[in-house]
């Protein structure tokens, strides 16, 4: 089965943020990924499959070419199946536990490490600024491998959620207190920045608590870490220290 010139215009449309607004959906590749949207709470809108779902155990009745394929993949080497899901209603959020605060996340690689990073350590809760990369964006979603589904995101003003929030506050900085030698809350707000310009002045002056992680190489020129690998030691930290 050929698919359609509408389901070719309405799949390609949405790699833009304004198209996955309006028709609510986004796009999920790939066998082991969309066998986890098919096992979550996520709706689905359509699925298409290069033969019979051999790979997801249910009947796949959209069977298209590999030709077809390629035309409505981002991936380099489709992997078989890619299917729509509808995005889902925003949760209440709750403010107790660790919540990891983006400011301005630009790269999708990085934000789909830090969503797989925050179900890794049990992060349920995470805010984005409203410039940060759109979470339901294509590559987003592939590198955040599943575990979108079990994170929930919300974009914010940060500035006006960091105000209101009673939680204390944490901020990587260089300059800061060596994460090693500090004690940290099981109840905080991480906040982590741009990637080449870090916090904003105005999202680091509401913050009270600066922490670093010390570089141990002779040499010490690297400058700083990419976020996401800083994310990963400092979330590392937190959890070390229930």
């Amino acid at each position: 089965m050929s698919l359609s010139k509408n389901q070719l215009k309405l799949i390609t449309s949405l790699q833009q943020k304004k198209y996955r607004t309006r028709h609510n959906l986004f796009i999920v590749e790939g066998t082991k990924v969309v066998g986890e949207f098919l096992n979550s709470n996520y709706k689905l809108n359509s699925l298409f499959c290069v033969n019979d779902s051999e790979y997801l155990n249910i009947n796949c009745k959209t069977i298209i070419s590999e030709i077809d394929l390629k035309k409505i993949s981002n991936l380099k080497n489709p992997n078989n199946v890619l299917a729509l899901f509808e995005m889902p209603a925003k949760d209440q959020f709750v403010e107790e536990g660790l919540i990891v605060v983006l400011d301005e996340i630009n790269d999708p690689g990085n934000l789909g490490t830090i969503i797989r990073l925050c179900d890794w350590f049990g992060v349920s809760q995470l805010i984005c600024s409203t410039n940060t990369v759109d979470c339901f964006n294509n590559k987003v979603v592939q590198s955040s491998m599943g575990s979108l589904i079990r994170t929930s995101i919300k974009y914010t003003s940060i500035t006006n959620y960091l105000q209101t929030t009673k939680l204390p506050k944490f901020v990587a900085d260089m300059n800061g207190e060596n994460v090693y030698k500090t004690t940290l809350p099981k109840n905080a707000v991480l906040v982590m920045g741009n990637e080449a310009n870090g916090i904003s002045k105005e999202v680091f002056e509401l913050i009270n608590n600066t922490i670093s992680i010390p570089r141990f190489g002779t040499i010490q020129q690297t400058e700083s870490l990419n976020v996401a690998t800083a994310t990963a030691i400092l979330l590392s930290e937190f959890r070390r220290s229930l």
